[in-house]
Order: C-alpha cells, then sequence, then structure tokens
C-alpha cells in the first residue's frame, strides 16, 4: 500500500483559482512524474513526451470537446467552434488547410513589414505620458488589432471594436466559458457581420491581400481548381476565426513578452543592440512564458504510452510551459535570445501546428526591437492584471515605466 501511494502520479485541480501552470508546484511534479491526473483528464509535463504525443496517431485534437466539457453543446458558438480547421481530422483538416494556405504566404506577409514597424513606432510616439504606459491599452491590444486591420483591408480606426469582440471571444479558452456565454456569442454576431462585409467587398473589388485568398478559395477552390472549395460557412467561420485567433494571441503574447524582459534586463539590452535578434526574441519568449499555456489531444482510442494505459476519450492536457522549461530538454535553464533552442510548442505542433504562425511571429518580431530600442530599462509601473494561468493567459493590464531612448 505506501508503495502504490509512492508512485502515485501528482494531482492537479486545474479549476481551482489557486492553480498556475507556471508555478513550482507544476516543476516540483515535473521532476517527480512525466505526467499527473487532473479533473479535465491528463497533464504531461515533460518536452520528449510532449513532442511525441503531438503526433502520435492515437490522439486527436482535444479542443473540439472544450465546450461540452463545459455544458455548452449547442448554440451560434458551439457550432463556430466545431467548424474550425483547428478542430477538424484526417482528409476534411488537410483539405481546409490547403485551401487556406495561400491567404499565408509569406510573400503577402512580407509586404506588409514597413506597416508593422510604421504602427509600433506610432503607437509609442503617442504614449500619453513619457516614461510611462499601460503597455496593454497603449500598445499591445492596438497593434495587434490594426495588424489584423491592416491584413484585412479594414479601417484602422476601427480597431477598438476589433479589439473588444476579439478579446470576448477570448473568454472562451478559459474556464469561465459557460458563465460568460452571453457575452461571448454577442462577440461572435459583431464578428461575422464584419466577415460578411469584407467578403462582400473583396467580390466587388478583389485586392491582392488576405481576404481575397479566401474568397477565391470559396469561389475557385485550390491552386488550379484542385482540392474542392471552401464552403459559404467555412469562409465566414475560418475568416472569424482568423480575426479573432491574430488578435488574442499577439496581444497576450506581446504582454508577456515585456513581462519577461523586465525580468532580463540584460536581453532587452541586447535586443536594442541587434535587432536581427527579433525573430529569436519572439521563439525564447514562446518557449519560457507562451500565452498557450497548455495544447489539448484526446485519445481515440485504448493505448498504451510509456507504460500509462490511456483509454479511449481522454483528455490529454500537453503542458507547453512546463515542457518548453524541462530541464532534460534546456539543461541550461536561463532566458537567452542568442542560444539555438529546439522548438518550442507556443504554437503547438504535429498536423495541427497553428495555420497563422508566420503572422505572428512576423508582426512580433517586427515589434519588439523596436520597443526595446525605444523603451530602456522597462519596470514595473503599478499593479498589474492577469488573466487565469490556464488555457490562453496574458496580461490584461500592465502599467510599465522607461526611460524614453534619446
Amino acid at each position: 500500500m505506501l508503495e502504490d501511494l509512492a508512485m502515485a502520479p501528482p494531482y492537479f485541480d486545474i479549476e481551482s483559482p489557486d492553480f498556475a501552470i507556471k508555478s513550482e508546484q507544476v516543476y516540483a511534479a515535473r521532476e517527480q512524474s512525466w505526467y499527473a491526473r487532473t479533473n479535465y483528464g491528463l497533464a504531461v509535463l515533460r518536452y520528449d513526451e510532449t513532442s511525441r504525443l503531438l503526433k502520435h496517431p492515437k490522439l486527436r485534437q482535444g479542443s473540439v470537446s472544450w465546450p461540452a466539457h463545459n455544458g455548452v453543446i449547442e448554440g451560434p458558438f458551439a457550432g463556430w467552434w466545431a467548424s474550425w480547421v483547428l478542430n477538424k481530422e484526417g482528409e476534411e483538416h488537410h483539405r481546409l488547410r490547403r485551401l487556406m494556405n495561400p491567404a499565408f504566404s509569406p510573400r503577402l506577409i512580407g509586404g506588409l513589414v514597413p506597416r508593422f514597424q510604421a504602427l509600433a513606432n506610432e503607437l509609442i510616439d503617442g504614449f500619453a505620458e513619457p516614461g510611462r504606459c499601460e503597455f496593454m491599452a497603449e500598445f499591445a491590444a492596438p497593434y495587434a488589432a490594426r495588424v489584423i486591420a491592416i491584413m484585412l483591408g479594414l479601417p484602422e480606426e476601427e480597431w477598438p471594436v476589433i479589439a473588444a469582440e476579439s478579446a470576448a471571444i477570448g473568454l472562451a479558452m478559459g474556464i469561465t466559458l459557460r458563465t460568460e456565454l452571453p457575452r461571448i456569442e454577442q462577440a461572435l454576431a459583431r464578428l461575422y457581420a464584419y466577415a460578411d462585409d469584407l467578403i462582400a467587398a473583396r467580390r466587388r473589388e478583389p485586392r491582392e491581400d488576405f481576404v481575397t485568398a479566401l474568397v477565391r478559395a470559396h469561389d475557385e477552390g485550390g491552386p488550379g481548381g484542385a482540392g474542392g472549395k471552401l464552403s459559404d460557412d467555412e469562409l465566414r467561420d475560418g475568416l472569424v476565426l482568423l480575426i479573432f485567433g491574430g488578435f488574442d494571441t499577439t496581444r497576450n503574447q506581446l504582454g508577456l513578452a515585456m513581462q519577461t524582459f523586465m525580468a532580463n534586463q540584460d536581453q532587452w539590452r541586447l535586443l536594442a543592440a541587434h535587432p536581427e535578434l527579433g525573430k529569436q526574441a519572439v521563439e525564447e519568449v514562446m518557449r519560457v512564458n507562451p500565452t498557450v499555456t497548455w495544447v489539448t489531444r484526446e485519445a481515440l482510442e485504448d493505448f498504451t504510452f510509456e507504460g500509462l494505459d490511456i483509454a479511449a476519450g481522454t483528455t490529454v492536457h500537453l503542458f507547453s510551459q512546463a515542457a518548453g522549461t524541462d530541464p532534460r530538454a534546456f539543461p541550461d535553464r536561463g532566458f537567452d535570445i542568442r542560444a539555438e533552442r529546439k522548438p518550442h510548442f507556443g504554437f503547438g505542433g504535429g498536423a495541427h501546428h497553428c495555420l497563422g504562425h508566420f503572422v505572428a511571429r512576423s508582426d512580433m518580431s517586427e515589434a519588439l526591437p523596436l520597443l526595446a530600442r525605444r523603451l530602456t530599462d522597462p519596470r514595473p509601473g503599478g499593479q498589474a492584471q492577469w488573466l487565469p494561468d490556464s488555457g490562453n493567459t496574458g496580461p490584461v493590464s500592465l502599467p510599465i515605466e522607461f526611460t524614453p531612448a534619446p
């Protein structure tokens, strides 16, 4: 009996307001076992096991069941969630990715880099007080929302609507989903209206841009007409997903980047001096402090992994931050934007690797070096407010002080 107790895996109550993924509780559990049990299934804590399970053939994308886990089984939100390319499997998943990929071409995104740089400088110039800002409200949110407006051809002055509605839908990623459902579905309806207007505008006047590429995937199908077409619902649902996902991830990740660099001032100075390290800075921040704190899979059938029997239907949470800081994979646990690292899991992995990762990497890798050059010695400037440290996390508000660069 004592032996059985000694071998029992750790347990996390991930619904508890006291639970945090980036905590000594999780790090200690990672040393005890490669996995923990939770009230939402299994949690995988180490890098190697996470890497292998992301590609395991007997696991499917697990987020498809998230609304049902929270008692949301019908209605507009449940229908939209089920439509995501992220939540499709097999040939249906591959078909949607083939049709949507042209919208994310490096050529289209690369042509926007000067706009991203100009936007970052404009926002910094507009801080209400010299040497001080509320980083989320004055930089992260408007930057992320206006990047989306630039990509979609929306008027940039409409960024507060994009930000507010996307942030409301982001509440669906947390354990308060059911409570927040009316606000979430209201925001979803507003973004559907945006999507319908955008689709109609590009049909009248096509451009070489993101939305036109998706409309072509609806009207003409894949390259050369191959691979089927996007349906009406897939076009609308996909566009709303990309508005929401592009805003929510970038805003949160920029806030987490600032938090990380404030604790690593030498790295901030290094980035200011070497802006070419912007891409590596994004990767290093997402390794140690990702907004997506776990990636979810679900067992399609019974199987055994590393001696553990996993029953069909089991939810498997892959803790991306715990895996990204696992000392077995990263013996040097420090934060170093010059270091060559193994891939992180901030954008998921396997067949469901984030479709929009190139956009997020591009806009953040331009913003961070400009911030580092112009905001010297950033430091906390007051009490920050945070989303729960589970699901998609980040600052709600992040007041900072800094020395303006000459």
